[in-house]
């Protein structure tokens, strides 16, 4: 079970850490901006709370005080549940209720962390084992530390939450509005982590014993932060992430078409107004080109193409009507590549009209249409 937490605490720290490098690499640009610095220090104090996790399993004492990690990563832990709240005050507040509601939280963050710090010691924190501070153990001091420190987490948790709806319907920016989300997301998470982190501690004062489940808590806490080092984060990162997957999927689609797009083009040459490369440097262009030479090259085989018939695909029972169409037409160029290399006009023919109800100005759509219909033809010429 120790194990499970160490590794929940590092997997935190690690999140942790990667968010605070990279936004540590925007320092020369943005410094100047205090929503900019109050990030930077809210990751710091991230950094320090679950270190000090890290550091509190694996020692008894740090810096020769027993339990001292404990109470560092719990102190920490409040500051940067603070920092995280003024954060998403400089996010969607207006400047000088910001200021107003900034004082009012890092006084809050003092109170408890000197309450906190108060309590340690007056229940004597650093001569106890450290499994006290895990469960309470039925100590009232130790247990009233424990709630005060739960607590201090989870109403951060809870107006954050509230307030990431509302002023991600206002954002004006995108990214802004997703980093949002990603935060109450994170919130959820974590308020989850204070919930379990309660049970733990009143099952451990009645003397329930809840086995495994402890661990929950810390699961909660680590999924949590990694969720909430990337709501830091995204607003900077997310717009080129975004791209990248656009990259990956129009990539995909690419290649999806290569079997078809090669076939048609052995067919008709004349289809193809540049020689065909492999590079895919300008990968929105080379789509662009690849769908219309495909459809050239599909308007060259309407004359071979039997009306009278639908290929001679047998589809999946359970297929979509889309899938079924998509092979049915997939079947028909099969056939009609067939029919143009051994010269047999059909009596029948599409030598007239276009491609049926399909809306060839929209790219995205027809990109997806086609991909479909080159799928279904490279498993017919597969399957013989």
């Amino acid at each position: 079970m120790n194990t499970i937490r160490t590794l929940c605490f590092v997997i935190a720290a690690l999140s942790s850490y990667a968010a605070l490098v990279y936004r540590l690499c925007q320092v020369r640009r943005s410094w100047r901006d205090s929503a900019y610095r109050t990030l930077v220090i809210t990751l710091l104090l991230q950094c320090l709370t679950f270190t000090m996790g890290a550091v509190a399993m694996g020692s008894k004492s740090f810096l020769g005080v027993g339990n001292l990690a404990i109470l560092v990563m719990h102190v920490s832990a409040v500051a940067f549940c603070v920092s995280a709240q003024i954060i998403l005050l400089h996010w969607a507040t207006a400047a000088e209720e910001a200021v107003r509601k900034t004082r009012y939280w890092l006084m809050t963050g003092i109170a408890l962390n000197a309450l906190l710090i108060a309590l340690f010691f007056i229940a004597d924190g650093p001569g106890r084992p450290a499994s006290d501070f895990n469960t309470g153990s039925g100590r009232p001091l130790v247990l009233a530390y424990l709630m005060i420190f739960i607590v201090s987490q989870a109403v951060p948790c809870v107006t954050i939450f509230r307030q990431c709806g509302p002023y991600a319907r206002m954002a004006g920016k995108a990214s802004l509005r997703q980093a949002l989300r990603l935060l109450s997301v994170a919130a959820v998470v974590l308020f989850l982590y204070c919930l379990a982190r309660t049970v733990n501690i009143l099952t451990a004062a009645c003397g329930i014993d809840i086995g495994v489940w402890q661990v929950t808590a810390s699961v909660f806490s680590a999924a949590g932060i990694v969720t909430l080092s990337l709501s830091l984060t995204v607003s900077s990162w997310g717009a080129s992430a975004a791209k990248l997957v656009a990259w990956a999927h129009s990539y995909r689609s690419y290649r999806a078409l290569y079997p078809l797009w090669r076939d048609l083009y052995k067919s008709s040459p004349d289809i193809v107004l540049e020689p065909p490369g492999t590079s895919v440097s300008d990968l929105n262009y080379r789509l662009h080109r690849r769908v219309i030479e495909i459809r050239d090259g599909w308007r060259d085989l309407r004359p071979y193409i039997d009306r009278t018939s639908n290929g001679v695909a047998a589809a999946d029972p359970g297929a979509s009507e889309e899938s079924r169409q998509a092979l049915a037409e997939a079947a028909q160029i099969r056939q009609a590549l067939h029919a143009k290399r051994t010269g047999t006009i059909p009596d029948d023919n599409k030598d007239a009209g276009d491609f049926e109800d399909r809306d060839t100005d929209n790219l995205t759509a027809e990109v997806a249409w086609l991909t479909k219909v080159a799928t279904a033809y490279r498993r017919l010429s597969n399957t013989g």
